[in-house]
């Protein structure tokens, strides 16, 4: 059982900057959210209407629009926020952008096993148990596929490529008909 503080903190990690960075989820829209049981889990975000949120105190119609304008925002995300927004235990920012670079997508992560986890630069096994761990519980891995079924789309991951020596700071001219 998840208590009311607990899923505030939850929701208030998974809006802050460095995770989704959704503006509009502060303290007090979280708070009101909880306390009148209108999200349990973070896919209920992106269920809220305007009409829900403008009868929340010191929120109208105009403010409940922008709150829903800014979490259909948040659906185009890079994969390493949306790993981080998770809260799975252990995975800081910069490890989520090492799975991210590593796995490239969600299914894949999700798939992944401790050997595979361990691959990943920096992941020891204290984190790669944590991350299997949380994947395999079931309801974890429920609420994540709810958030992706919001429609979330990760922008393409960037594979960093180490220069060759020989062809560092050259420049090449390309020239023909793709």
């Amino acid at each position: 059982m998840i208590f009311p503080s607990q899923r505030k903190c939850m929701f208030l990690h998974f809006g802050q900057p460095l995770s989704l960075d959704i503006e509009c989820l502060g303290d007090k829209l979280v708070e009101q959210l909880v306390d009148r049981n209108l999200v349990h889990e973070a896919a209920d975000l992106f269920g809220l209407t305007v009409e829900q949120l403008a009868g929340l105190e010191r929120m109208g119609e105009k403010s409940a629009v922008s709150v829903v304008t800014e979490l259909q925002r948040t659906k185009q995300a890079e994969l390493h926020r949306f790993i981080f927004a998770l809260g799975i235990r252990h995975v800081g920012e910069t490890t989520a952008k090492d799975l991210a670079k590593h796995f490239g997508s969600m299914d894949v992560l999700m798939a992944a096993s401790e050997d595979e986890l361990l691959a990943v630069r920096d992941v020891g096994p204290i984190v790669a148990a944590s991350i299997e761990h949380f994947f395999a519980n079931a309801k974890n891995r429920t609420a994540v596929e709810r958030l992706l079924a919001c429609g979330f789309e990760f922008a393409p991951v960037v594979q960093s490529v180490r220069a060759n020596a020989a062809i560092a700071g050259k420049t090449f001219v390309l020239t023909g008909t793709l």
